[in-house]
């Protein structure tokens, strides 16, 4: 593992983990004012608590009680994702990200993904500088979209109110 992608590899994969369970607690947090916050903090929270698991002991992703909730909840959020495609391909009405179905497909997007990510380093974490370089690419998009969200109030105008008020 080493030779492959370096000495900085593991620690490079575990900044990512943990910055991803970051992201996914926080996104589980601004759903408190969401009309169905239960079901979307439960949608992240899950995620945020394997990835944390994956930060703090990468091999964890071997073990079949993670592999088990993990596969669930990436074929949950992909029949979902599929499920909200296809419904802002007949009634999208602006662009995706204007979208509340829109935001809310490529949160599981990235939930899917990322945790595709883990999954796929069970036999050794970060196999090399492919899937290193993709695990980084993946773990700062969400925190750049949501500064340029942030700062886009032209973006969040036509927003409905809960999704105004937190962060």
């Amino acid at each position: 593992m080493a030779r492959a992608a370096g000495w900085w590899a593991p620690v490079v994969w575990r900044a990512c983990n943990l910055l991803m369970a970051a992201f996914f607690a926080l996104a589980a947090f601004v759903q408190v004012n969401d009309p169905d916050a239960e079901l979307w903090m439960v949608v992240y929270t899950i995620p945020a608590g394997l990835t944390l698991l994956v930060g703090l002991n990468p091999f964890v992703t071997g073990n079949f009680i993670w592999k088990s909730v993990s596969t669930i909840h990436i074929l949950f959020c992909i029949m979902w994702a599929l499920s909200l495609g296809s419904s802002l391909l007949l009634h999208a009405q602006q662009s995706i990200l204007h979208e509340e179905e829109g935001r809310e497909l490529f949160g599981l997007v990235i939930i899917a993904a990322w945790m595709s990510l883990c999954c796929s380093s069970s036999k050794t974490p970060v196999a090399g500088r492919t899937q290193l370089t993709i695990a980084v690419t993946i773990s700062l998009l969400p925190f750049i979209s949501w500064v340029y969200i942030y700062v886009n109030e032209e973006m969040r105008s036509s927003w409905p109110t809960h999704c105004k008020t937190v962060i």
